[in-house]
């Protein structure tokens, strides 16, 4: 039988690379595994945080950036609801405007209200 065994990655379009690459370091602690060039101009970014376990691309597109502000994209694993409160905590400290966190569907925590700089929702989540 043919399988799947997860997502590689999913990539998000941007308005603006360097400010969406900031947001993405500075606030998710993201660093950036490679940048994708076309005629020598950058027009993309893979991401992974830390422990090698998340993998977000960015993609400059302004159009379809536009498009998903305000919609909820994707929604990160979080290993544990007290890390979702570290999650929330970490965003007022630094200042990063955020909905807070709620109940998901099936009892879990998520936080919610999270935009990056083109408006997108980013949840971080944990069951």
């Amino acid at each position: 039988m043919t399988e799947l065994s997860g997502i590689h990655h999913v990539k998000i379009p941007v308005a603006d690379l360097d400010r969406s690459r900031d947001w993405y370091t500075t606030v998710l602690g993201l660093r950036v595994a490679i940048e994708f060039a076309e005629d020598r101009v950058l027009h993309g970014l893979a991401l992974v945080d830390p422990a090698g376990t998340l993998s977000l691309a960015l993609r400059l597109d302004p159009a379809r950036a536009a498009g998903l502000a305000g919609f909820d994209l994707v929604a990160l694993r979080v290993p544990t609801r007290d890390a979702v409160q570290g999650w929330s905590r970490r965003l007022t400290e630094i200042g990063q405007p955020h909905g807070g966190v709620v109940t998901g569907h099936d009892g879990g925590s998520v936080l919610i209200g999270l935009h990056d700089p083109d408006g997108i929702e980013i949840r971080l989540y944990a069951d």
